[in-house]
């Protein structure tokens, strides 16, 4: 099977995804973060009665309109406790925040803006217009208004909204299930004691983290040996578990050691293709087991990871309802890059700002995909298309953004 292109791999695997269509109600409290699967209505009008958006007086405008006037002040309205009668000529309701504007109101002095005379009336030191310091019905949404759309990622502000229109509960898609299996007698999960020939096994936390990122559930299946019975099992364990995708770490080529193809074949798995022209991650595996989708990452750390970025991302991204994060953007070179062979190449890389205040980057000077630190220290990824010429300081080039960067100013020495 010949090396596929980065492009047209993303896009083989994402023609398969079909979006979750299954859907849960779920409270308020439990809704941050989900997508929705409908729109919501207001069952009600906000505000629903003009209400006073300043402590103060509420009166007839036409009776304040210069500075001097004495009005009578003849009751009170408070949140929650409305004045009851009728605000007639020369009159004035004592008035806060959020009570309801009386009858006969069409203004509100504030009270800054009020003279208190005898403690039945007050002076107007301040001219007062129509509709002054009122919140008019329904001046935020009314009964039957959509203000709330399907596919909609619902946050903070969004709950708010959606409790104010008077709703206890959502109705949101269910989370993609992510199924994660590490393979590979090498491996002992962090805080254990590795073995003469072991070594942490690292790449299913930061892989569980990228698919919880982007609004994912991660089933951990943890460590399996190199043994086709202990992968069948795995395998098993992650379609019971009604997995949406199964991510495999490792174990994905052809050696005498790497049965995680070979057993996912004989469990019915259809191999859609298998090695990209892309480095770090050359050795990606995609298939699919019925309706779940099969990705293989490489065991090298960095070659996971960005594996995961490119592939699993994207494919949660659309199984779950949301836009796909765009980490694509540009800098200037801060240092020279070499021509590019047929792979398109991800180089580990940290940025700064240029005396101009653009973007610029910086690879660092060793790339090999089992290097987790310099991994962790980078800020983007270089992208160098396939067979790409040398580049030369200030030139711009395509990055791919691995977290927000707010630095400032060059990198140093």
């Amino acid at each position: 099977m010949s090396l596929l292109p980065v492009e047209q791999a993303q896009s083989r695997l994402l023609q398969t995804a079909r979006p979750i269509i299954d859907i849960e109600h779920l409270s308020l409290h439990d809704c941050d973060g989900r997508v929705l699967a409908d729109n919501m209505e207001a069952r009600l009008t906000q505000p629903p009665f003009d209400a006073s958006a300043m402590d103060g007086y509420a009166l007839k405008a036409a009776n304040a309109a210069e500075p001097g006037a004495v009005l009578r002040v003849v009751g009170e309205s408070a949140a929650g406790h409305g004045f009851g009668g009728v605000v007639g000529e020369g009159e004035a309701v004592r008035i806060f925040t959020g009570a309801p504007v009386p009858a006969g109101a069409d203004a509100v002095l504030l009270q800054e803006d009020a003279e208190n005379l005898d403690g039945k009336r007050i002076r107007t030191t301040f001219p007062v217009t129509l509709g002054r310091h009122i919140r008019p019905y329904g001046q935020d949404f009314r009964q039957g208004d959509i203000a709330l759309n399907a596919g909609t990622v619902v946050d903070f502000t969004r709950i708010t909204l959606a409790a104010a229109m008077n709703h206890a509960s959502l109705p949101v898609y269910r989370r993609p299930r992510v199924a994660i299996i590490a393979t590979g007698d090498e491996l002992v999960s962090p805080g254990g004691q590795p073995g003469p020939s072991q070594i942490i096994g690292s790449n299913t936390f930061g892989i569980a983290a990228l698919a919880r990122a982007i609004g994912a559930d991660v089933i951990d299946l943890g460590i399996v040996p190199d043994d086709r019975i202990m992968i069948t099992n795995a395998i098993a364990q992650a379609q019971t578990a009604k997995a949406d995708v199964v991510v495999t770490l490792g174990g994905a080529s052809v050696g005498d050691h790497d049965l995680v193809q070979s057993t996912l074949l004989a469990a019915g798995m259809t191999l859609d293709f298998w090695k990209i022209a892309m480095r770090p991650g050359k050795p990606l595996m995609v298939g699919s087991l019925g309706s779940t989708h099969v990705l293989g990452l490489p065991g090298n750390p960095v070659s996971s990871m960005v594996c995961g970025l490119l592939f699993l991302e994207p494919l949660l991204a659309k199984l779950g309802h949301r836009p796909s994060p765009d980490r694509m953007t540009t800098a200037r070179l801060g240092a020279p890059l070499a021509a590019n062979d047929r792979r398109q190449d991800y180089l580990r890389a940290r940025l700064s700002r240029n005396a101009a205040g653009e973007l610029q980057v910086e690879s660092f000077g060793k790339q090999d995909s089992s290097m987790m630190n310099i991994f962790a220290q980078s800020d983007c990824l270089i992208v160098r298309p396939p067979h790409a010429p040398e580049m030369g300081i200030g030139a711009l080039c395509p990055i791919l953004m691995l977290r927000p960067f707010i630095g400032q100013g060059p990198i140093s020495a």
